[in-house]
């Protein structure tokens, strides 16, 4: 026993003992934002998420089974990863380690190793939770493999990106995703009315708040728990002590609301704008055109969309769209933001209202499949140029019909290798001008 122990002090820890337990979960200091402050401490006092924290939701069977597996939590922001991190770790008797994917790396990751052999020896757990872990570049992911794969660790990673885009298959694989929703309005409005509420977290009922002004803090914080709060405690600040939150300090508060908006968020909203465009809905492809240019999206990105729309699903019932859409992404690009996008409002409207056939698509399609699957089909002879008096004693030309010399100007001519002679990739539809190229090729006994 060394001598500082007769004194009473703590004998130094030896570099092999396991850290100390984990003290329990201390409330966050009174000058903490009012978004650390109320952050849930436990599975029921959460908002939000039942089908994972609910009676039957998928985390609570998890830690009840308990055998808790590596974890992927994909959400937008505010929606509870951080908060959903720390209860695993609490429920799970692990310690909660955090690590910051933007601002760590593999020296530090070394370091949670070593610390978690030792936690391991003295019988605790380790939760590891990386905040934005689509951040970690494929050293560091690959570096966490052995760790996570071997039980020394248990995984839990934090992102706003989509998983099957961002992080590691190898990760991946070892994990189980689970998707955090973005807060509903009135998930978002019962976080606020808490805040108000609680005497010891929150405001106690010293501050109370307009219903307009709830309205306008709900509706324009995307669904976000603590930008909500954010919103709050500033808007609270500047009413005053026993002063009413307006809508006025709200909006002030906020400033100008920027709507989420992520690689993945992106995606989702393309997809969501050409799927109205195919559809005939003007009004969405608008909507969510809008939606992306004001969250700064660049509008070349949805006239690149807008064109391959035009060829993909209006195609020859109105061949004019793929012309309009065109032109209307040079005028942008001669125009600029915002005159440009006028130019992209006609378009979208022209595009949406054209009428639809994807049957010049597929008939490429057809076609590739084909040059796949006959790779080396000759050219017929009656095709090929005879420019050589010996090519054409091989027959080179022989039987070729030069189609201005019919009447009409057309030919029956076979024109596809002797193997898929019969084949007819293209069969238009009877809508818009698709139906006049059907007229035409039944008047000369084509089907395609």
């Amino acid at each position: 026993m060394s001598d500082l122990s007769l004194f009473g002090e703590p004998e130094p820890r030896r570099r092999d003992d396991p850290p100390p337990a984990d003290p329990p979960p201390a409330a966050a200091s009174p000058d903490a934002p009012l978004a650390e402050r109320m952050r849930p401490h436990t599975l029921d006092e959460m908002v939000g998420q039942q089908a994972l924290v609910g009676p039957e939701g998928t985390l609570r069977k998890l830690l009840a089974a308990g055998h808790l597996p590596n974890l992927i939590l994909y959400g937008p922001p505010g929606s509870g990863k951080t908060t959903l991190g720390r209860m695993v770790a609490a429920e799970s008797g692990s310690t909660f380690v955090p690590f910051n994917a933007v601002s760590e790396g593999v020296p530090r990751l070394r370091e949670v190793v070593k610390e978690a052999e030792a936690r391991r020896r003295g019988g605790r757990r380790t939760l590891l939770f990386i905040d934005e872990i689509h951040r970690l570049n494929k050293g560091q992911q690959d570096f966490l493999l052995p760790w996570i794969e071997s039980g020394l660790m248990t995984l839990v990673g934090a992102t706003t990106e989509h998983p099957g885009f961002e992080i590691n298959a190898a990760v991946l694989s070892r994990s189980r995703v689970l998707v955090l929703d973005p807060l509903s309005e009135d998930d978002v409005r019962a976080v606020v009315r808490r805040a108000l509420e609680d005497p010891e977290r929150g405001f106690g009922g010293r501050v109370e708040m307009e219903p307009e002004a709830e309205d306008v803090l709900v509706r324009n914080t995307g669904g976000d728990a603590r930008q909500a709060l954010t919103g709050l405690e500033i808007a609270a600040r500047l009413a005053g002590k026993g002063g009413t939150v307006t809508a006025d300090a709200v909006r002030e508060a906020l400033q100008q609301p920027m709507a989420r908006y992520d690689t993945t968020l992106g995606y989702e909203m393309l997809s969501a704008f050409h799927k109205s465009l195919r559809s005939s809905s003007g009004s969405g492809a608008l909507y969510w055109a809008m939606r992306m240019v004001q969250s700064g999206e660049d509008p070349k990105t949805l006239f690149r969309r807008l064109v391959a729309a035009a060829y993909e699903d209006v195609g020859l019932a109105d061949p004019q769209a793929g012309i309009v859409a065109v032109q209307a992404m040079l005028a942008f690009e001669r125009l600029g933001v915002p005159e440009g996008l006028l130019p992209l409002y006609n378009a979208i409207l022209y595009v949406a209202n054209a009428p639809k056939s994807n049957r010049a698509y597929l008939a490429g399609g057809a076609a590739a499949e084909a040059a796949r699957q006959h790779p080396d089909a000759p050219v017929p002879l009656h095709l090929r140029n005879a420019p050589t008096s010996l090519m054409k004693e091989w027959g080179y030309g022989e039987g070729y019909k030069y189609a201005h010399n019919y009447e009409g100007g057309v030919v029956d001519l076979q024109c596809l290798p002797d193997v898929i002679r019969d084949e007819r990739f293209y069969e238009p539809t009877d809508r818009g001008f698709e139906a006049e190229i059907a007229r035409r090729m039944a008047e000369r006994g084509d089907s395609g």
